[in-house]
């Protein structure tokens, strides 16, 4: 079919959730593109629907429903089609819905069920993404470990890696399509190559930090970030090819969840404090001045007083400069929402207000560390409180502000600090030029 015949067709995508589900969704997007459907616009009804789900927290269900409700009902007669975790988890539920015509429980499923639709083959990657300053790549999907807190293992099981000549070529149409940062995500980044080790030609291991290496020589103004990780993960290698990469942020996302040794044996994660803590400072001692951001569970069953103490105490010594807290949440099918002494939402309302006090502390010191410091900033948007002024990430995932214009948006630019706050950093360029508007 000519797409001259089908070009009238309209969609409209939703995403939910995380980084990778971001990625697959711009690659569905791109797919329905190449076979002559465009996005709805405005107020206008879509013939196709697509949403893609979250499903990490029982919120996140109750508002998948309510956007494909919602969809229904703006868009009269159109044909949804829902994937992603939620899909996985709960399809029966979905297939309910008002409008809805297929659900994917699994995601190699979409591009056959696609084809109903017209879309008769799928792009190996993304060649854009759409809405963002920075491109997200997905490098790994699945998840085998058994977090007692955590339903993703049971959405997304086992672990499959795509190839690396597939991700580098896919990182340099990005470059050369003008992203400035790529973004490596994963369900379980760190387990990227776990899958596949041992090649069938016997091939040597080719784990993330061969893949840091490999992509490190593409050429181009580029800079290279990694999302999660866990702290097991960080090895020698892992450090070595950090600390040799040209491109690779000196920022590290390490989930620490709690600083509680208790507690952690209750989440049945894989390491406690003090071997975290050591993971840390090996970081610290070979990178220059690194960023280390986590994620912390507030309020994890049984957690008492001394146990959130552990986690502040932790926090404190491992100097996050950001940390992303969530008061538990049972998870219905997790063995963690059936434990015994749950805490009360007053106590995780008080313990999370404790927590974002200590992060504005630590962030604040962190900023001032960077006064003196060049860094490179990813210019993403003008600050509507201050003319002449832009405002973008640094290499450091500091929030930088510094004199420019919306010509610099989407550009790298070299600054030095000049004076901090816990929610910014404000520097000068280091060139002195400003082009005007």
């Amino acid at each position: 079919m000519s797409t001259a015949l089908v070009s009238d067709r309209t969609c409209r995508l939703v995403t939910m959730g995380c980084k990778v589900n971001q990625y697959e969704t711009q690659l569905v997007k791109e797919a329905l593109e190449q076979h002559g459907y465009r996005e709805a616009a405005g107020d206008e009804a879509a013939d196709l629907c697509v949403i893609n789900t979250c499903t990490v927290t029982g919120e996140a269900d109750s508002k998948a429903r309510g956007i494909i409700r919602q969809l229904a009902r703006q868009n009269p007669g159109t044909r949804t089609v829902v994937f992603g975790c939620y899909a996985a988890r709960d399809s029966k539920a979905l297939e309910e819905l008002p409008g809805v015509v297929a659900v994917v429980p699994d995601n190699r499923e979409l591009p056959d069920v696609l084809q109903r639709f017209g879309v008769t083959a799928f792009p190996p990657g993304i060649s854009r993404f759409d809405g963002h300053r920075r491109a997200f790549i997905k490098v790994q999907d699945g998840c085998i470990l058994n977090c007692t807190y955590c339903i993703i293992p049971t959405v997304r099981p086992g672990l499959r890696s795509r190839t690396p000549e597939a991700i580098v070529e896919e990182v340099q149409q990005l470059v050369e399509r003008g992203y400035r940062e790529i973004v490596l995500t994963g369900i379980h980044l760190g387990h990227f190559g776990v899958d596949t080790t041992r090649g069938r030609s016997g091939q040597p291991p080719f784990r993330l930090w061969h893949l840091i290496s490999r992509l490190n020589k593409i050429p181009g103004d580029w800079r290279l970030r990694l999302s999660s990780l866990e702290a097991n993960e960080v090895d020698d290698e892992f450090v070595a090819a950090a600390a040799d990469s040209e491109r690779l942020c000196p920022h590290l996302h390490l989930c620490l969840q709690s600083g509680s040794d208790s507690v952690l044996s209750r989440m049945k994660r894989r390491y406690r404090s003090g071997r975290f803590l050591e993971k840390v400072q090996r970081i610290r001692d070979t990178l220059h001045r690194p960023a280390f951001s986590t994620d912390v569970i507030v309020g994890f069953p049984g957690e008492t007083d001394a146990e959130f103490e552990d986690t502040i105490r932790v926090c404190e010594l491992a100097g996050f400069m950001k940390i992303h807290a969530f008061p538990f949440s049972p998870r219905k099918g997790t063995p963690a929402a059936t434990f015994p002494d749950q805490v009360p939402a007053a106590v995780r309302k008080e313990r999370m207000g404790r927590l974002a006090a200590l992060e504005s502390r630590l962030t604040a010191r962190y900023h001032a560390e960077l006064v003196g410091e060049r860094l490179t900033v990813l210019v993403e948007a003008k600050p509507a409180s201050r003319a002449g002024y832009v405002q973008g990430t640094a290499c450091r995932y500091a929030t930088v502000e510094f004199p420019g214009s919306s010509g610099d948006i989407g550009q790298l630019v070299s600054v030095v600090g000049q004076t901090a706050t816990d929610q910014a950093l404000f520097a000068t360029r280091r060139d002195n030029r400003v082009t005007l508007d």
